[in-house]
């Protein structure tokens, strides 16, 4: 605790719920990377098709189409009563899987269809995460929480890919499945000791609306607050637009771009949560001085165009550097994005609106989609291009269209 103290960055420690918060998190994103570089590689070297590549990595984010709902339930039984469910999920799930590889029996099929039924659950994790953040952390703490909490996924990412690729090297995949499962275990067991705090949504003598009623409510006051609609098609855009060139797409970069085998996969996954870990550090020890508009805005547009850059890289040393610094902005551009959506909605709507904020995510696998036959078609360096030069167009015409909103000094969303 006396280091604590002394360090601003480690002020959301103080809070017991965040102390339990935090290595469950971790331990879930971990467990997600290991299996995101086992699965991905699997369905790459089992079909040889980088389009089905593109289709298995869609899958992961099905559930962004119900992701308000999970912000419903939260709502109405608690975050953390979701988030164990989830988590619970998680972990029978890959039990699944370890059988499938264990016993020799997995397949395209079963995987695509055990993937599917997670992609329905799994990307609303990060939504509960911050809702629980949210809800139980003090309002100066805000920032460097969000930071803090962030670093949970880019450092798993880092973890994750190299372990899951190592183990895979050297167990093989049923042996790498069951280490995923150890670690979902104890990520389920500290999911228990998360604060249980809810929001007050309802007055005495108010119903609760019913489900259709308050996605209709939580859709309306997001269409209705510019600031908000501002972040959701900014959000949705840097999905479509940027996530899929470090994405699922690192598979193909990796043996077809660079010649690489799992193990280098995992480098390139590494180098770009490097970058992410060390902007989410940055974030974490001087949010207090950064204005979450300004800074989502810039770092959206040198992100892209780094990405742009790294398109047309063929040396892994030189991809594996811009992938760092892609990396590093891309905290910068989201964590304050998430911020903004804490600080300015009703906290009567904020489970609706991030789960809003999920469908956003939806922006992914519509561009995996779309990216898997142009990459067939044209290549990597041109379907890069392509994506990182739509991406920047539309972010300078969201910061031109809501400039008083989001770049204004005096803006709420500028407010250190």
């Amino acid at each position: 605790m006396s280091l604590i103290a002394r360090a601003p960055a480690l002020a959301p420690f103080r809070i017991r719920s965040f102390r339990f918060q935090w290595p469950a998190d971790l331990l879930a994103s971990w467990a997600f990377e290991m299996e995101g570089v086992i699965l991905g590689w699997f369905v790459l070297v089992s079909t040889g098709s980088v389009l089905a590549l593109a289709v298995f990595g869609s899958l992961q984010f099905l559930g962004t189409l119900i992701s308000p709902l999970f912000g419903m339930a939260g709502d109405r039984i608690g975050n953390r009563n979701v988030l164990l469910l989830m988590r619970l999920a998680y972990l029978i799930l890959a039990l699944c899987l370890t059988a499938l590889f264990l016993s020799g029996l997995a397949a395209p099929v079963p995987v695509f269809i055990l993937a599917t039924v997670m992609g329905l659950v799994r990307p609303s994790d990060i939504t509960m995460r911050n809702l629980l953040v949210g809800e139980t952390m003090p309002a100066d703490y805000l920032m460097r929480a969000m930071g803090v909490s962030r670093t949970t996924a880019d450092s798993a990412r880092i973890v994750g890919a190299l372990s899951g690729a190592a183990l895979v090297a050297a167990l093989g995949s049923g042996l790498a499945y069951v280490a995923v499962c150890a670690v979902y275990a104890v990520c389920l067991s500290l999911t228990f000791g998360v604060g249980i705090r809810r929001l007050r949504v309802v007055s005495d003598g108010e119903t609760m609306p019913t489900a259709l009623g308050a996605l209709r409510q939580g859709f309306a006051y997001v269409w209705s607050t510019p600031v908000v609609r501002a972040v959701m098609l900014l959000a949705f855009l840097v999905n479509f637009a940027a996530y899929p060139l470090t994405g699922s797409l690192l598979a193909y970069v990796a043996k077809d771009v660079y010649g690489m085998n799992q193990t280098g996969l995992g480098w390139l996954i590494a180098f770009f949560a490097g970058g992410a870990l060390t902007g989410s550090i940055m974030v974490s020890m001087y949010g207090a001085h950064i204005r979450p508009g300004r800074t989502m805005i810039v770092s959206a547009l040198v992100w892209m165009s780094l990405n742009l850059v790294f398109s047309w890289l063929t040396t892994p040393l030189l991809g594996e550097i811009v992938l760092f610094v892609s990396g590093f902005f891309q905290s910068f551009c989201m964590i304050p994005m998430a911020v903004i959506l804490l600080r300015v909605t009703n906290p009567a709507l904020r489970g609706c609106v991030m789960g809003v904020r999920m469908l956003a995510v939806y922006g992914l696998p519509l561009g995996l989609l779309l990216s898997g036959p142009l990459v067939e078609w044209t290549g990597f360096s041109a379907t890069g291009s392509f994506y990182s030069l739509l991406g920047l167009f539309f972010t300078v015409s969201i910061a031109l269209w809501w400039r008083t909103d989001l770049w204004d000094r005096a803006a709420p969303v500028n407010a250190r």
